[in-house]
This record gives C-alpha cells, structure tokens and sequence, in this order.
C-alpha cells in the first residue's frame, strides 16, 4: 500500500537531468474577444520594443498573447479554426511559453495546448537567463517576464509540400503568428519585438525536451518608460 501511495505522489512529476518535468495542465482564462483597441490603432501603434519595466504579466494577458499567436477561434467546416493561416492547414508551429515573473505562474518553460487553451510545464526554472545568452547576450530577453519561443516541425510541410514547403510557407507561418502576438501585445498596452538573432544549436540545449527547431522568440512585457 505504502509504494502504491508513493507511485501516485510521484506519477504526476519527473525528475530528469535535474529537471522537474511536471503533467499539470494548467488551464488558462479564457481568450478575450470583445475588448481592446481597433486593429486599425493596433497596427498604427505598433513597434518593436527592447527595453521593459520590471512589473510582472498577469496569467489572463498570458493567455491572451498566447490564443493570438496560435489558439482556437471559430468552428470551420472541418474543424476548429486557428487564430493564424497555415499552408495546407498544417500548423507545423509549436508554441512555447518562458515564464520569469507572471503572477500565478511559477518560472518555467511551458507548452501551449491550443485545443485546451492550457499549459503544460517542460522544463522547471527560470530560463531567462540562458535564452538572452543564446541570443548572443539581447538583454531584453533576461529582462522581459517571459518570452513566447516558436518552434518549427518543417517535416510537416515538407512531407506535403516539398521544399517549397520548407523555405517558403513555414517561414509566412511564423510571420503570420508572430504579427498576431505584436498587435495583441500593442492592443493589452505590452511591447514585444521578433527575435530571429540567435545560436539555433545553443537555444535548442536551453529547449532541451521541446520539438522542433527554434524559429522565433518574442520577449514580452510592459515598455520601460
């Protein structure tokens, strides 16, 4: 009984290379889809921004900045219907979620369920730090509370698409995301700013368990004044 009580404590976290590893789905507010300000201003306004303040994200803009880069909105006729286009219908996006200072979410390295509107903790700890090294030394990532990191599944497209598929539409994939993220950011009063300028080999260490290849990350968080 006393091993039985000790596999169910245990079931739900991994411990691997030193690493928590945790199954906790943790279920996001629901997206917003009401509110804010017009696309019109939203694209007026927005820009890149490197330098942020030190207040934290709350968990609803979170999950608002994620829905927009690739969560659920209407039905489709053959199913649910993505917040960005993708070539072919295929989403060879995956998103990931590095969490440093966001009130009601411990640091980490988390996977967006889009179906679930969840997250999923990969790696336990502030990865900040690691990922602006990656970025050869962009202090705007160790400084923002988190940071949205796109990964690439280019066999996905290619498998249909050939290398046309590889080059090209994955590419607009992550660029149709990463306009959705920068306009969300501008209408919640966040900044953010793609980041393509990286070691792909040193973010994928720091990424260590994710899929796919590095593509983009965008640092987020409220403009320092």
């Amino acid at each position: 009984m006393k091993s039985l009580k000790i596999f169910a404590a245990c079931a739900c976290v991994l411990l691997v290379c030193g690493q928590v590893f945790s199954q906790e789905r943790i279920k996001l507010p629901d997206p917003d889809t009401e509110s804010g300000i017009t696309v019109n201003r939203a694209i007026h306004g927005r820009r890149s921004v490197r330098s942020y303040s030190a207040e934290s994200l709350t968990i609803a803009e979170a999950g608002q900045l994620l829905w927009a880069a690739g969560g659920a909105t209407i039905d489709g006729i053959t199913g649910a219907t993505r917040a960005y286009p993708s070539a072919g219908g295929i989403y060879p996006l995956e998103i990931y979620f590095a969490s440093g200072n966001v009130e009601g979410l411990r640091p980490g390295l988390y996977k967006y369920d889009w179906k679930e509107h969840s997250l999923s903790e990969v790696i336990g700890g502030d990865i900040r730090q690691a990922l602006s090294r990656a970025a050869y030394g962009q202090k705007m990532i160790a400084d923002a509370p988190a940071t949205i990191v796109v990964t690439a599944m280019y066999e996905k497209t290619a498998g249909r698409y050939g290398e046309r598929g590889r080059t090209l539409f994955v590419p607009m994939d992550a660029g149709h995301l990463g306009q959705n993220v920068h306009l969300e950011a501008e209408s919640l009063g966040l900044g953010t700013v793609m980041v393509a300028g990286f070691a792909k080999e040193e973010v994928s260490e720091v990424l260590d368990g994710t899929q796919g290849e590095p593509v983009y990350m965008m640092p987020v968080g409220r403009p320092k004044k």
